[in-house]
């Protein structure tokens, strides 16, 4: 049976850190440039969309005869409005069909918020010195980003199995008017895989009633909505009818796209909102862009209409032997020694890993040595400070098979390694 490396005595882990080093020593001299960085689909995931070049055959008129050649539409093609409200279980009144990014629409109403109001009157995060929004951890190293690049504030929430700590969150919110938002990766969230159970989205739902800001929005980044990887999908409830119960409806905007649905690089965007808010977004639009691309939307809306579900079960068959992996690697290398925990997600793209507090870093900068890049450390927390040093996140999805069996068995080694060297100097 295997023992805690925490029970080894020093004899133990002096013979343990010299068979480690001894592997470590030897893959270094293999010289090789393996990379766990990104989320991004592999090829294979790419070529399962290589259809779409023919689903227009050379009618480009909407359903409603828009040319889409043409300027105009700036709220999408209704076509393309529906197959975002398909995926954020919304009405297609209530939703804005743009271009590839959903960063960018994501910047385009946080932006919105701080300088000009999202409602159209005198609410505005800016008349706050110091705005500031509540970012559940480990997270999404763009949100992060985003939010530090406009200079507004970041909060911690602590993230579990059934999503980030509501309590602290409301704690945190109602006693501090210049918290004026959270961020949300309700399903299969990045890096931890979870999905926020019924009680989590009924409770932020009612958070912009709750907190002391009148200008509260719930951020709500349904990435990973249609993205399971097992045999069933987690169900997520519906935010729009939590908030339509609350009475909050106009404080919570959705984010949705097909980035890792069809083409990473010129899918289509979304957001979800109440009228008042997408009226005031489709304002701002206006300065920006004349319309979409609307022959892109038109072809995504014809390629996926009816076949969503089919199309991610494909993505599924290509994704699931590659998570199986990291999980098989991942007890078989740390499983019973106590250095080392993740998560088992059933869909969304990445895993999340924490290891004994300080590691991190070490971890990362070890496996660079010797050939793997991995997320830096510290990037699923905002400011790249994660406080306890521990938590490295996996992204299994570009690599090739084998290359990411070498990978894992990479990083594992650097796991026991830095594990080892840090009892030995406790």
């Amino acid at each position: 049976m295997t023992k805690f490396l925490t029970e080894y005595d020093a004899s133990e882990l002096d013979e343990l850190r010299s068979e480690l080093q001894r592997e470590f020593e030897l893959i270094a001299g293999n010289k090789m440039h393996l990379n766990l960085t990104r989320g991004k689909p592999a090829a294979d995931q790419l070529e399962l969309s290589h259809g779409m070049d023919d689903v227009l055959a050379g009618n480009y008129t909407a359903s409603d005869g828009t040319d889409t050649r043409n300027y105009g539409e700036l709220r999408g093609l209704l076509e393309a409005r529906e197959l975002g409200a398909e995926l954020l279980g919304v009405p297609a009144a209530n939703v804005i069909a743009g271009g590839n990014s959903s960063l960018f629409l994501m910047h385009l109403v946080v932006e919105t918020a701080l300088q000009q109001g999202l409602w159209g009157d005198q609410r505005r995060w800016s008349n706050d010195s110091n705005p500031k929004v509540l970012t559940p951890v480990p997270g999404y190293d763009r949100h992060f980003a985003l939010t530090e690049t406009l200079g507004i504030g970041m909060l911690n929430v602590d993230i579990g199995p059934t999503g980030p700590d509501v309590d602290e969150a409301i704690s945190l919110a109602r006693d501090d008017p210049s918290i004026k938002g959270i961020w949300c990766v309700p399903k299969y969230s990045n890096p931890t895989g979870c999905t926020y159970d019924d009680a989590t989205v009924q409770a932020l739902a009612k958070l912009p009633a709750q907190a002391a800001a009148d200008d509260f929005v719930i951020l709500w980044d349904n990435a990973y909505a249609v993205h399971a990887f097992g045999d069933e999908d987690e169900q997520l409830a519906s935010i729009y009818e939590a908030v339509e119960q609350a009475g909050t409806s106009e404080h919570v905007v959705q984010f949705a796209s097909t980035s890792k649905i069809t083409f990473a690089g010129s899918g289509i965007a979304f957001i979800a909102a109440a009228e008042v808010v997408l009226h005031n977004l489709e304002h701002r639009l206006s300065f920006m862009l004349i319309g979409p691309d609307k022959v892109n939307q038109l072809r995504h809306s014809r390629f996926l209409k009816g076949r969503v579900q089919e199309h991610m079960q494909a993505h599924a068959k290509l994704l699931r032997p590659k998570f199986e992996l990291v999980q098989q690697v991942l007890r078989t290398e740390l499983d019973g020694l106590g250095i080392a925990t993740w998560t088992e997600p059933v869909g969304g793209y990445f895993v999340s890993l924490d290891l004994l507090p300080g590691l991190a870093s070490e971890v990362v900068e070890m496996a660079q040595q010797i050939g793997l890049t991995l997320t830096p450390a510290g990037a699923t927390f905002p400011y790249a400070k994660d406080p306890q040093n521990r938590n490295v996140r996996i992204a299994p999805t570009f690599a090739a098979f084998d290359e990411l069996r070498t990978a894992m068995q990479i990083l594992t080694l650097c796991v026991k390694l830095a594990s080892v060297n840090h009892l030995q100097d406790t």
